[in-house]
């Protein structure tokens, strides 16, 4: 079993300065060049035969164009949704620096963000969600799972089934690919943050 984990392209919070989260902000044009980029490739080299998706628009949009290009079924799932920041969603970094300082120490791991979700909660919720996928997606070679770029980190957290103490951080670019290979008892990783499709011309 094959996981592409995909990043949606640019979106509009990217050149706003704020804070995303479970803001729902569209992508950007150039967000859409990506995504189609993206899609052109993952065609060409790695199609799926299911695609998962955030709801969240600037996923949805990008799986969708994926969608358009392989033809495969697409299924929402909202544990692929991006980390609940609660009240700092769509706010500018300065506002939230001025309304929800943090606290000196910053936010202990198992203290939710007002109307959010706490760091804990959310590494359970990919744990929660990869679990799904390996058990409930097993019949598919290759699944797609589109999604956000802390969820993606704490999902390969997961994969590699680091402690929740785990300070690791993987970053992706916009539209980034990752490849993961589960064979029977070893967990491989054929690559990380692929983004080569965004220099072809």
């Amino acid at each position: 079993m094959e996981l592409l984990i995909i990043r949606h392209g640019q979106s509009e919070a990217d050149l706003l300065g704020v804070h995303e989260g479970r803001a729902d902000f569209p992508l950007t044009g150039l967000g859409e060049q990506q995504a189609k980029r993206m899609t052109t490739y993952v065609a060409a080299q790695f199609p799926p035969d299911v695609i998962l998706t955030s709801p969240l628009k600037r996923a949805k949009v990008t799986a969708l164009l994926l969608q358009g290009e392989v033809g495969c079924q697409l299924i929402e799932e909202r544990d692929l949704m991006e980390f609940n920041n609660g009240v700092l969603a769509g706010l500018s970094r300065e506002e939230a620096a001025v309304k929800y300082p943090l606290p000196p120490n910053g936010r202990p791991p198992h203290i939710p963000i007002e109307n959010g979700e706490s760091e804990l909660e959310f590494r359970f919720r990919a744990e929660r969600i990869f679990q799904k996928i390996i058990n409930h997606y097993r019949d598919y070679n290759r699944v797609a799972v589109v999604s956000h770029g802390g969820l993606i980190s704490q999902f390969l957290r997961a994969y590699l089934q680091q402690p929740i103490s785990s300070q690791h951080f993987f970053a992706t670019g916009d539209t980034g690919i990752h490849l993961l290979e589960i064979k029977e008892d070893k967990r491989v990783i054929r690559f990380l943050n692929k983004l080569e499709h965004l220099s072809v011309e």
